[in-house]
């Protein structure tokens, strides 16, 4: 099956020609759905041989704009994903010690390990987004981090990890009615921050950052999926789908017993 939101190598990204509408690639929910939880049911089983094979990696990496949905999705694929080989790990400002190495320190000390799935919310983008657009460091600094940034994924590919890169993307309209349910609702109210609507000013520099950093580090290895994700039914579906069809590729399999076990008898 071709994969309408794969970026090729070197592509030129303009975000407002990629659609934010699931709708526009899938018409029916109720279908979308069903093939949803078939496919998450498929992901455990391959879970499971990954984690059992226990010799590669698989790394996924979400980014996306305030609300874009990354949470929702590692929430809604990974139910029922044996949690002792799946690590989330959240990458937010860096404390003083991370300040004190170089800014891959420590996103390396975060690369899943053998038969584990690591999955990136946020990540080492970081360092050519919010670094770039709030002018945290000279522009000399961030953008030799693109550079930086392949070849720390070409090391990760030479090292047994295959790499899946998303970025959900949604719209400036889809996003205003996700903060302000944020602030309508009691139980999300957590999740509301003032800085957020700072960073929907930002929105123009933002998607500018983002289109630089989907054309710059998207490398056979390490290719960009550009994922609709107005509709969180279809996100879902996206992202559980590309993972699935990655793990089929991959193909882990259950080892085999050291000892012959049919002459095994239990006392």
């Amino acid at each position: 099956m071709s994969d309408p939101h794969l970026l090729k190598p070197g592509q030129v990204v303009r975000l407002s020609d990629l659609s934010t509408r699931g709708k526009d690639f899938h018409d029916d929910r109720d279908k979308a759905e069903a093939e949803f939880f078939t496919l998450r049911d498929e992901l455990v089983m391959w879970q499971r041989r990954l984690y059992a094979e226990g010799g590669r990696k698989l790394l996924v990496v979400l980014q996306a704009t305030d609300t874009g949905g990354k949470d929702g999705a590692i929430r809604h694929v990974f139910r029922g994903v044996n949690p002792q080989g799946v690590e989330v790990t959240s990458f937010k400002a860096p404390t003083r010690n991370e300040l004190d190495h170089d800014f891959l320190w420590r996103v390396h000390a975060n690369v899943p390990a053998a038969g584990m799935i690591g999955v990136f919310n946020r990540s080492h983008y970081e360092d050519v987004l919010v670094v770039r657009v709030d002018r945290l460091a000279p522009d000399e600094v961030w953008r030799a981090r693109y550079e930086h940034i392949n070849r720390f994924e070409k090391l990760l590919d030479d090292t047994g990890t295959t790499i899946v890169k998303f970025f959900l993307h949604i719209s400036r309209k889809e996003q205003k009615k996700r903060l302000q349910k944020r602030i309508d609702n009691p139980d999300k109210n957590w999740k509301f921050s003032h800085e957020d609507l700072q960073k929907r000013k930002q929105w123009d520099e933002y998607q500018e950052a983002y289109e630089e950093m989907l054309s710059r580090c998207g490398a056979e290895r390490a290719l960009w999926r550009v994922i609709p994700a107005d509709q969180k039914w279809y996100r879902n579906l996206a992202v559980c789908r590309t993972l699935v069809e990655t793990l089929r590729e991959m193909n882990p399999q259950f080892p085999k017993p050291i000892e012959e076990l049919s002459e095994v008898k239990i006392e």
